[in-house]
């Protein structure tokens, strides 16, 4: 196991869970509040935890009601469920999504509601000033990276839409990726967590802006998810793919401190509309989004950049022309169908998700500005 330290404390490796929870019972808290969902719960990997804390006598409370795509309720139960149990800090087992939760519910653990009036598109952040209690984060999938974070995605009741919470205190405590926890993963999941790892690299490598620390983080994150993504995949028990897995997930999430792209815009309203899992949204958009860039006009840098990634592509072999044809084919050897009405997405709803994709602040940082017909343009080659 290896501990690291950027940009929050992150134990790593076999035998990472079970140092988290020595060091916290050092920490003597009251209760901790556990935020998970019901398929962990049922295929045992809370109890992997829930053991230890036995084990160390460390009381805790489990709530498991968020949803694969969290919404505004998920929080309400979530935080009533923490101050009924009468806790003092929370662990976050999954996923995004109840990572995404439990980061809400920190928010509103200490803060008074409504949650909507924290909605970062508003300036919502400056209006979390009460402290907050401790969140320690334990990824259980291989792609959000949600474990270095400091936002939550939450649908609104109000509108429908993915609404952004953000707050520098959101950064998890301590991060413990345990590679142990991902071996159950389904190979389809494994598969699209996995791109979603991909796309957080390849776009914050794209973001504009000079950020070297992030472009570094980025490349890095790519090599790694192009050379041990297929494996975690062909092989759900190779700890060392699941390790190396888990790595490159943490570190498209600290790149991406420099920027996302049109890719998660067009992707968020697919989830929030269509109910489609994050990273198979990315993979599906990604080879018409690569496309559409490689097309345009760029400048020298962009081109160069662009070339930086291809070349990562072609000394492991993938040897079609484009870069969007190399996405393309890494796709095909994870098994994920084309098209996205191949997965029940309907010609007449593009310009409603072209809209929502328009607003998200996603796409600002695109390697090139995008418009609305744009955004709609990349959804009907995708589709």
């Amino acid at each position: 196991m290896n501990q690291y330290n950027f940009p929050t404390i992150i134990l790593s490796g076999q035998g990472a869970l079970a140092e988290f929870v020595n060091r916290l019972k050092a920490k003597a808290h009251q209760r901790v509040l556990i935020v998970t969902d019901e398929t962990l719960k049922a295929c045992g990997v809370l109890e992997k935890l829930t053991l230890l804390l036995d084990a160390q006598q460390v009381a805790f409370f489990v709530f498991s009601e968020t949803h694969p795509n969290p919404i505004e309720e998920d929080v309400t139960k979530g935080t009533a469920a923490f101050k009924d149990s009468q806790c003092d800090s929370i662990i976050a087992l999954g996923g995004g999504s109840p990572m995404d939760a439990a980061k809400a519910i920190k928010i509103m653990a200490s803060n008074k509601p409504p949650l909507a009036q924290y909605d970062d598109a508003t300036g919502g952040d400056r209006l979390i000033t009460e402290l907050m209690p401790p969140l320690y984060a334990i990824p259980t999938t291989a792609g959000t990276g949600s474990e270095v974070g400091r936002s939550a995605v939450i649908i609104s009741a109000a509108t429908g839409k993915k609404a952004i919470y953000f707050h520098p205190d959101l950064l998890p405590d301590m991060a413990v990726l345990e590679p142990e926890l991902t071996v159950g993963l389904p190979p389809h999941i494994t598969a699209a967590t996995g791109v979603d790892a991909l796309v957080h690299c390849l776009e914050a490598w794209f973001a504009p802006g000079f950020h070297p620390i992030a472009d570094g983080i980025a490349l890095q994150g790519l090599e790694l998810v192009l050379d041990w993504l297929p494996k975690a995949f062909k092989d759900g028990r190779n700890l060392d793919a699941r390790e190396r897995m888990l790595i490159a997930a943490t570190m498209g999430a600290a790149a991406f401190q420099k920027g996302l792209g049109m890719i998660h815009s067009l992707a968020h309203p697919l989830s929030s509309r269509c109910n489609m899992h994050h990273g198979l949204a990315n993979a599906l958009l990604m080879p018409s989004a690569i496309s559409f860039i490689e097309k345009s006009d760029l400048n020298e840098d962009q081109k160069l950049r662009v070339s930086r990634v291809r070349s990562l592509f072609t000394d492991r072999g993938y040897i079609a022309g484009s870069l969007a044809d190399m996405c393309r084919q890494f796709n095909e050897t994870l098994d994920i169908a084309p098209g996205l009405s191949t997965h029940g997405v309907l010609e007449k709803d593009l310009e409603l998700l072209a809209k929502e994709a328009f607003e998200d602040p996603c796409h600002p940082t695109n390697m090139i500005p995008v418009g609305l017909a744009d955004l709609l343009s990349v959804y009907q080659v995708a589709l």
